[in-house]
């Protein structure tokens, strides 16, 4: 299993300091990437829970933001290119990129540079939205109703303009002639891809099975739930004659990870589950038990409140020194 650390830059206070003390570690220890969240805006009927939809779309989760609409938080896509600039090993990326805030020709081309920045570290996660609220904020109330769509012909516009030199595309939401593009990725054939999966694991399958794509990132998924993905991964191979199968693809997912002194309730009731927050027993076992469901790059996340910095300085060194040795000798 690799490690994947995925930055607290969405909480109600947070410094260009702790990120940057984060991820220098992340390098010190040879974590495999480092990734941001995207987040536009935290509108203010979040805080007194009066969003459209719970956090996520996600069942048995309130309708609101963990974080403030005064929270003095970060945005996670001006951050990457600051990545690249702060590391050299390291690989970097954001989970997960909205499409539908962005224009894909735009963010195509603007990821190209990223990887040239980052000598070749760039990942791609890439993704829907869901707060209608944000896509407001974002100009895009347009998009929302079919955010799925834009998520494919965003896929088809970089993976069109990554591979040629000149491009043109005629789509709902991108619609241009034949142009360049500037320099392509450094990374061949590309950056390496990852769709998210919050709800749909269909969706997700399709789209990775028809684009080719590297990865799947989730959230808060268990051992047990995260074979519903799989599964659906593999029958969409099957069903399009790839001899590729979901063993061969990067499998992530975002899990809120601390350390505790005592055993911890583990009980697993959904997304809000305390699924890697326990003691070193206890994060022992269950990153043993990912690692046999399938997981590959469990992504460490530090709760959004409660947690201060430097106590996850500290879980990251037990992690990585302490904690994986055991899970990889399993």
């Amino acid at each position: 299993m690799k490690l994947a650390l995925y930055l607290p830059n969405f909480r109600d206070k947070v410094t260009i300091q702790e990120l940057e003390d984060l991820t220098a570690l992340a390098e010190e220890l040879d974590f495999d990437s480092v990734w941001t969240l995207d987040r536009i805006v935290v509108p203010e009927a979040s805080d007194r829970q009066e969003l459209q939809y719970s956090f996520g779309m996600m069942d048995g989760l309130p309708n609101a933001l963990p974080v403030s609409s005064r929270g003095e938080w970060f945005q996670g896509y001006p951050l990457i290119p600051w990545l690249a600039a702060k590391t050299s090993k390291v690989r970097i990326g954001m989970s997960i990129i909205d499409t539908p805030f962005r224009a894909p020709g735009v963010l195509a081309a603007e990821l190209a540079t990223i990887d040239h920045l980052s000598n070749g570290r760039l990942n791609v996660g890439l993704g829907s939205g869901w707060m209608p609220e944000e896509f407001a904020a974002a100009s895009a109330s347009h998009i929302f109703p079919k955010r799925h769509k834009h998520v494919r012909e965003s896929i088809e516009v970089m993976q069109g303009v990554w591979a040629n030199e000149h491009f043109e595309y005629h789509g709902e939401f991108a619609d241009f002639d034949l142009c360049g593009f500037g320099a392509k990725p450094l990374q061949k054939p590309r950056p390496p891809i990852f769709m998210s999966g919050l709800k749909d694991p269909l969706r997700s399958a399709r789209r990775i099975t028809r684009y080719d794509l590297d990865g799947w990132i989730g959230i808060q998924d268990s051992p047990e739930g995260l074979g519903k993905w799989l599964t659906a991964i593999d029958q969409q191979f099957e069903e399009i004659g790839s001899p590729k199968r979901s063993k061969d693809l990067v499998i992530s997912s975002m899990i809120w990870t601390v350390i505790t002194d005592t055993d911890t309730d583990q009980t697993v009731n959904g997304v809000a589950s305390n699924l890697l927050v326990g003691s070193e027993k206890q994060v022992t076992d269950r990153l043993k038990a990912y690692k046999e469901a399938g997981m590959t790059m469990p992504l460490i996340w530090p709760p959004f409140a409660d947690v201060p910095v430097s106590k996850t300085l500290d879980d990251l060194k037990r992690i990585k020194n302490d904690i994986m040795p055991k899970v990889e000798a399993s």
